[in-house]
């Protein structure tokens, strides 16, 4: 992986193939999947996948005809697996800040990743930064 993933999120017609027609642009492009998943909700089906190759993820997905789809940089940290409340005392310092976190999955090396809104990505890198350094303080 490199250090500056991407999420791709496209959204992909709810019909039967449309994750295998997603998987064979992708893997036919030579784009690696690091994370992600397909929800589909009231018709919709939304994909957020994390690449390393974001334009040519894109590029990709745009050839095959699927989409629309959006390229935008995350941040990537890490919770203590051990330590029940992580999610929540982390996600509770960004809505404290004002942060809304957009999408949050794990990529397939248990990182958090997180997208938010184009404004908030400085502050959430801050607080982030901050976590990580308390956390590994901590221990």
């Amino acid at each position: 992986m490199s250090a500056t993933m991407q999420d791709l999120e496209i959204t992909l017609p709810d019909r039967p193939g449309a994750l295998a027609d997603l998987g064979q642009a992708l893997g036919e492009a030579g784009v690696s999947l690091e994370g992600g998943g397909v929800f589909t909700h009231q018709g919709r089906a939304v994909a957020h996948y994390l690449v390393d190759d974001g334009a040519r993820a894109l590029q990709a997905v745009t050839a095959a005809g699927l989409g629309p789809a959006a390229v935008r940089d995350v941040i990537l940290t890490r919770l203590d697996q051990e330590t029940p409340g992580q999610l929540g005392a982390l996600a509770r310092r960004l809505g404290d800040a004002g942060v809304n976190v957009l999408v949050q999955y794990s990529d397939h090396v248990g990182n958090l990743v997180l997208l938010v809104a184009d404004d908030d990505v400085a502050a959430c890198r801050e607080i982030v930064a901050s976590w990580g350094s308390r956390r590994l303080s901590a221990q």
